[in-house]
């Protein structure tokens, strides 16, 4: 099974827009995974009904019993981050501040802190109108380890698309160039860079390929809004074939990309005479390298 991640230097290049056409485009023959855990999207556009679903555990707590604390503040003191506060004549720790560190739990003489298993989000395999599942998740809110529950999203990915025989999984990877997008290229085979026609496109373009460098992963690129800066776009396309990287097409501005969108619609769906031969053609081109 042939591993494809879609990913961009910076938000808003219309990243998950594409994911979501090529999914549409290919339907049954592939599986899709949103690793794109801190802020997913896909399934608004590929309204997906969950098959199953699990909680998603990892990092540790800190917890006080009240039954043994006698609110030295020792803990307190000790703690570099300030989680602990004193609240009502209680020692709580603040579940947002706690970096599960395990300092106070050593100093603690009555051994009162006790450092638990933390559930930071759930990961669900969905069916989606399009015939084709989505494995996706839900990140909590000041959760962290966004990267290893993309590892978790793309493991089990991997493992439904065997299952299922199928011959093909769809990455929609983070934005950026942080944990959550060197998770989503571990084990690529090849890489799709969504940009813009801006300075910031191009910038964060030459960061995001200097990182999928360093795990000598093959790619293409899509330039979105190619016609806004001509001059940028002509700087981006002078980029990629400097490095190498193969052109699989540009795509004018349009409407269509918050318009469909803001309907949960696939860019196909919203105007297929213009939009199909568009990702028919990118596909084909990208198909021929892998």
């Amino acid at each position: 099974m042939k591993e494809i991640v879609i990913i961009s230097g910076k938000g808003g290049t219309g990243k998950s827009s594409i994911c979501a056409a090529l999914a549409d485009l290919l339907q049954e023959d592939l599986v899709v995974a949103d690793c794109d855990v801190d802020a997913a999207d896909l399934h608004l556009i590929l309204s997906p009904q969950a098959s199953s679903s699990e909680d998603f555990y990892s990092g540790l707590i800190a917890s006080i019993d009240p039954d043994k604390c006698i609110n030295c503040g020792i803990c307190k003191t000790a703690c570099r981050f300030d989680a602990i506060e004193l609240i009502n004549d209680q020692h709580i720790v603040s579940g947002l501040d706690c970096e599960g560190c395990g300092y106070c739990y050593h100093v603690c003489p009555q051994e009162a802190i006790s450092l638990e298993e933390q559930k930071v989000g759930q990961f669900m395999i969905s069916e989606t109108r399009f015939g084709c599942d989505l494995v996706h998740a839900h990140l909590g809110i000041g959760a962290d380890n966004s990267g290893k529950l993309v590892a978790k999203v793309k493991s089990i990915a991997k493992d439904h698309g065997k299952k299922l025989n199928k011959n093909l999984l769809l990455v929609d990877g983070s934005p950026g160039i942080g944990c959550p997008v060197i998770s989503s290229l571990s084990g690529a085979d090849y890489v799709i860079y969504v940009t813009e026609a801006s300075l910031s496109g191009l910038s964060d373009l030459q960061r995001v390929h200097e990182l999928v460098a360093k795990f000598q992963v093959p790619g293409a690129c899509i330039v979105n809004k190619a016609d806004i800066n001509p001059t940028v776009a002509d700087k981006i396309h002078r980029f990629l074939t400097r490095e190498k990287i193969l052109h699989v097409g540009d795509i004018p501005y349009s409407e269509d990309f918050p318009k469909a969108i803001s309907m949960g619609r696939t860019l196909i769906e919203e105007n297929s005479e213009w939009w199909t031969p568009v990702f028919t053609k990118i596909w084909q081109a990208i198909k021929e390298k892998i």
